[in-house]
């Protein structure tokens, strides 16, 4: 018996990518679930070899015309939403990887809440994704953010769609868009939960896409404040230390990311997933993420931002205090529902 639920994946491919492991994923999915949605912004010639490829079961879809946020990503989401007939939906990027059972579990825990924000992790696991499953770990201790203190920030979401219609969608000027989803909800009066035993596997992106993110993520940062605050000290303290030539002290800074990552991978049966090269990958991690937050920073103070697809986007995400004060008044929600549809 299939899961009364909407699969819903937007897609933009501007060159061919692997439609036939995708497909047979979807075919899959549709298997598991009413409805597989895929919303795909790709050019015309791209998004017809992708309909030739997608199975019959899986409804492809182009994103409304009406829609134009910097994000397209949330423009994708909104117009699967609007087009999703179940109550149940799980939005994922187009390298996740459900199993049927996590799935399962997931919708079932739609029950208790309205937002579900699993943990992902990386398989196969070659060494750049090694390297950002630390961010995953350390993330499982302590995020930065007051909103969500704990959890990942994965690349799906299980929730309800009449959370969404609620607030009229979600702000697509964020570039943090998973992250202004869960906290528009939140605000909202939903219920966000966070199981750190629900395990997801992603595909790990190529080296380029590796590359190519690493100055993004570390401006999302703008969207979390102490997050961010925190990686900027790293390289002034440490300096400061060594300067004074306190080089136990400046050790004990340099190690304790990969303290904090294992405590992480041993939390909620983590380390079935990642393997202890994760945690001592930590601190090379860190910093990383030090020296491109001072450039986010600068980014961010030019008001210049950073490209993100077909535009640049200064705003990473809105405050929660923001959100609560107006849960509705964000601008740019974009979600139009034809009345029969709602």
């Amino acid at each position: 018996m299939r899961l009364g639920a909407s699969y819903i994946v937007p897609i933009r491919w501007t060159s061919p990518g692997p439609i036939g492991e995708l497909a047979v994923y979807l075919g899959e999915v549709s298997s598991w679930v009413e409805e597989v949605i895929v919303v795909d912004d790709s050019p015309p010639a791209i998004y017809a070899a992708h309909r030739e490829r997608l199975p019959a079961g899986v409804l492809q879809i182009p994103v409304d015309p009406d829609r134009h946020s910097p994000n397209g990503k949330v423009d994708g989401v909104l117009t699967g939403i609007a087009a999703a007939a179940h109550e149940r939906i799980v939005i994922a990027d187009d390298d996740v990887r459900w199993e049927r059972g996590t799935l399962a579990v997931a919708l079932r825990r739609l029950a208790g809440a309205e937002l579900v924000r699993p943990q992902n992790y990386f398989h196969p696991l070659c060494w750049h994704a090694r390297w950002d499953s630390a961010r995953s770990l350390l993330n499982r201790v302590v995020t930065g953010d007051r909103e969500f203190p704990v959890g990942d920030f994965p690349g799906t979401l299980a929730l309800r769609r009449s959370a969404v219609l609620a607030i009229g969608g979600y702000d697509g000027r964020a570039l943090f868009e998973n992250l202004e989803l869960m906290r528009e909800v939140a605000a909202a009066g939903g219920r966000v939960v966070t199981p750190l035993d629900l395990y997801v596997p992603r595909r790990p992106p190529t080296f380029a896409h590796f590359r190519s993110q690493r100055l993004r993520q570390a401006y999302d940062d703008w969207a979390m404040p102490a997050r961010l605050g925190a990686f900027l000290a790293v390289i002034p303290v440490l300096l400061g230390l060594l300067a004074r030539g306190r080089r136990r002290a400046a050790a004990a800074l340099a190690v304790a990311p990969a303290i904090i990552a294992e405590a992480g991978r041993r939390r909620a049966g983590g380390a079935r997933h990642f393997p202890p090269s994760c945690s001592l990958l930590a601190p090379l991690w860190v910093g990383e993420r030090a020296v491109y937050s001072w450039i986010a920073l600068w980014h961010g103070l030019r008001g210049s931002g950073v490209r993100y697809s077909r535009d640049r986007i200064t705003h990473a995400a809105t405050p929660g205090s923001r959100l609560r004060a107006d849960p509705t008044g964000t601008p740019d929600r974009g979600l139009f529902v034809p009345e029969a549809a709602a």
